[in-house]
């Protein structure tokens, strides 16, 4: 099971996007904390805290914080999630809505930082860029040497 991450960085203005396979995320809600050092894929996230802020399914529902488990349901909401500004006022819609626990349906998690750590994130995500970019040009290079 992989989750994609969306970490929202406030003091950069930014958003950086992460897979990792971590069970650290099971079973936690909206709104939890979890520390950085439970991301498995990244060691330089120990000194980091991140807050859950939503998530969204398989088939692209929101998670709402509202809404308790990890089913889907079907929620009478007034304004919010899926509600688009040009309603009239007073309008009220029914919409499908994944509850607020992580869950194996669960595929993309929204994070923002709640601490700070010793490096920034663009520093850790630029270093992870150049780590990878290197790893495929060995490839391609090992490719093409078979293919000669």
């Amino acid at each position: 099971m992989t989750f994609k991450l969306d970490i929202g960085d406030a003091k950069s203005k930014r958003t950086f996007h992460l897979e990792t396979n971590s069970e650290a995320f099971m079973g936690k809600k909206i709104n939890d904390i979890i520390e950085g050092k439970d991301i498995s894929e990244f060691k330089d996230f120990v000194d980091y805290e991140f807050v859950i802020s939503g998530a969204s399914d398989n088939a692209g529902f929101p998670a709402l914080a509202i809404v308790e488990g990890i089913g889907r349901k079907r929620v009478l909401l007034t304004r919010g999630k899926g509600m688009h500004a040009k309603k009239p006022k007073g309008l009220r819609l029914r919409k499908s809505i994944r509850g607020n626990t992580i869950s194996q349906d669960i595929v993309q998690i929204n994070l923002k930082v709640s601490k700070q750590g010793n490096k920034s994130l663009a520093d850790i995500f630029k270093k992870e860029a150049k780590e990878e970019k290197s790893a495929e040009k060995t490839e391609q290079n090992t490719e093409d040497k078979k293919e000669e």
